[in-house]
């Protein structure tokens, strides 16, 4: 048997190693056959180290090189020696040298691949390269970013641990409950008709974890929620999950602030600028559209109903008897946007729900547009200083349902932002938002929760909670990085009157709450002290350290956008034994 033991990684070789005698194991990366000599790049996944396989040194060696395929693994022994003059590559690391091949041995050989691996700026279709994920790994991109994705984990347990954190695991197997998107569920054999469910978060047990004494928590958890995917969302995804007593949110936002400052230093190479921005989030819906805005975006919404109500212009008058919401927002230098590209930019806004976008174009101080005629002279100079527009600007308008007119300007403008390159992308925006909504109606105009049931209320706000619960502040928070959602958290409920108050204001009856919550309300009554925590999205994390806008290029073995992995061909059906154990009967379906 041959012995594939490596002396050296490849690309960790350099002129200091002249004449040593290595052994290395790899993929054959590429193949040059030169006549006499004949070239191969082995590959790791440390890179690429040139071998040369010359008959006048081991013709057995040269015969069997001759062989050699892309993606065959081997092993060599060798010496180190000098690339010929003028041979050197500076763009490999390794490029000074090459390795004299005497003794090869085949490790085993590979079919042709279903795309070149040693190329990686081709263009691949992605559903192809999640089918053979393994292979896009060898690429090298993703294994870099498994990498960091390592490292920057190996740093956040340091540093939680290194102030006093316990890492605790929690199980995977547990109760359904409600937080706000569908549960993967899984049969139980024993108990035939029951289901465990797979977690959404590990919120009742890290809240339990603080009852049982634990203090301070941490675990870096996978979670589950059955939900619609999108660029940035995974059914399975990791999360830091951090929950600790007898602490305030200050507390928290400077231990999570800490820890970023941490990974920025030893993971980008970054400095950051603490403490972060805080903001309401009444104020960012008013500014922004949105409660996870951009702040490297130079535009910013500002509500237009009280110019709209001065104007002659029937739609916005329509509008506001309508009890619309009408914003405008500001593009600097945009009015050099054609009028085609208004019609793009209304054909866009127009899959929220929007039926029309009304714009002004501000040249030689006055405002032109085909709607400038509802809107006299000094109506005019008033909007030109409240958005403090200037010559060569271009201001968009939306009247709509509140909700519509603020998504769709949140979506106009990072559009816009990316297409006119108006993102600074030299800095990293961090942002706390606060204030959150406790409660929110749903479709049936009934209240539910903004975030969780177990989120405590604003302590100034208490005195609502009867008389009109919808204004009641939570004490929640989330964490902003660049327009991404990265944390969420909160205050915990720990007096167990508020607790039942707010399941009574979300209409769960005594054997509701008994049925889903029973144990924790036990819990509770045995004295709990004051707690709150916050999760970490750490897939979204790397994807903006990774500087990617697909959260599929920071996971392993990831699922497509419809929930399914290529590679696994699942979900697959099971045979019909196994479904008997489980006492489940599929109907108007064939089982195997």
């Amino acid at each position: 048997m041959p012995n594939y033991l490596r002396s050296h990684h490849c690309a960790q070789l350099r002129i200091d190693h002249l004449n040593q005698e290595i052994s290395l194991s790899g993929w054959v990366h590429r193949r040059r056959d030169h006549g006499g000599l004949i070239f191969i790049d082995l590959r790791d996944h440390n890179g690429l180290t040139q071998l040369v396989f010359d008959p006048d040194v081991n013709s057995d060696c040269h015969t069997l090189a001759h062989q050699l395929r892309s993606e065959w693994v081997i092993t060599i022994k060798g010496t180190v020696i000098k690339r010929a003059q003028g041979m050197a590559n500076p763009n490999m690391v390794t490029g000074e040298i090459e390795v004299q091949v005497n003794k090869l041995d085949i490790l085993s050989q590979a079919k042709t691949p279903p795309f070149s691996v040693c190329e990686e700026t081709e263009d691949i279709k992605e559903d192809l390269r999640l089918k053979y994920r393994y292979l896009d790994m060898r690429r090298g991109k993703l294994v870099k970013n498994l990498q960091m994705r390592h490292k920057v984990m190996h740093q956040v347990r340091n540093y939680l641990v290194d102030i006093g954190f316990f890492e605790v695991s929690t199980p995977i197997l547990c109760k359904a409950t409600p937080e706000g998107a569908r549960d993967y569920l899984v049969p139980s054999r024993i108990y035939p008709g029951s289901f465990y469910a797979l977690p959404q978060s590990p919120q009742i047990f890290k809240q339990l974890l603080m009852i049982g004494g634990m203090d301070k928590y941490f675990q870096i958890c996978q979670c589950f929620r059955d939900e619609d995917l999108r660029a940035d969302r995974q059914p399975e995804f990791s999360q830091i999950d951090i929950e600790m007593s007898f602490e305030n949110i200050d507390s928290l936002f400077k231990l999570t602030e800490e820890m970023f400052t941490t990974l920025y230093e030893n993971c980008l190479d970054k400095k950051l600028k603490t403490p972060f921005k805080h903001m309401t989030h009444k104020k960012c819906i008013d500014d922004y559209g949105t409660d996870k805005p951009d702040l490297r975006i130079p535009m910013h919404l500002c509500t237009f109903n009280d110019f709209a109500k001065k104007s002659t212009f029937s739609i916005f008058l329509n509008a506001l008897e309508k009890k619309c919401l009408i914003k405008a927002m500001k593009v600097p230098g945009g009015a050099d946007i054609s009028r085609r590209m208004i019609d793009q930019y209304t054909e866009f806004v127009s899959q929220f729900g929007v039926k029309g976008l009304g714009w002004f174009k501000m040249q030689d101080d006055k405002l032109q547009s085909s709607i400038a005629k509802f809107f006299d002279d000094s109506l005019q100079q008033e909007i030109i200083k409240h958005t403090q527009m200037n010559n060569g600007d271009l201001l968009f308008i939306i009247a709509d349902k509140e909700n519509v007119t603020n998504q769709a300007l949140d979506h106009l403008r990072r559009h816009i932002a990316k297409e006119r390159d108006l993102i600074d992308k030299s800095k990293d925006a961090f942002l706390w938002v606060t204030d959150f909504p406790l409660f929110e109606y749903d479709d049936n105009l009934e209240l539910q929760s903004s975030h969780h049931p177990f989120t405590a209320p604003h302590p100034d706000d208490l005195d609502l909670l009867d008389s009109d619960p919808v204004k009641v502040r939570s004490q929640s928070y989330d964490l902003v990085l660049n327009g991404y959602e990265i944390a969420s958290g909160s205050q915990r409920i720990h007096d167990p009157e508020v607790q039942q108050k707010m399941f009574t204001l979300l209409r769960l009856t005594p054997e509701e709450i008994k049925h889903k919550f029973g144990f924790f309300v036990s819990a509770l009554s045995y004295g709990t002290p004051p707690h709150l925590g916050i999760a970490l999205g750490f897939d979204r994390m790397m994807m903006i350290f990774l500087d990617t806008e697909n959260i599929r290029d920071v996971i392993a073995f990831p699922k497509t956008q419809k929930a399914s992995d290529l590679m696994l061909e699942a979900p697959a059906k099971v045979d019909g034994e196994q479904l008997r154990e489980l006492k489940i009967d599929i109907d108007s379906e064939e089982i195997l």
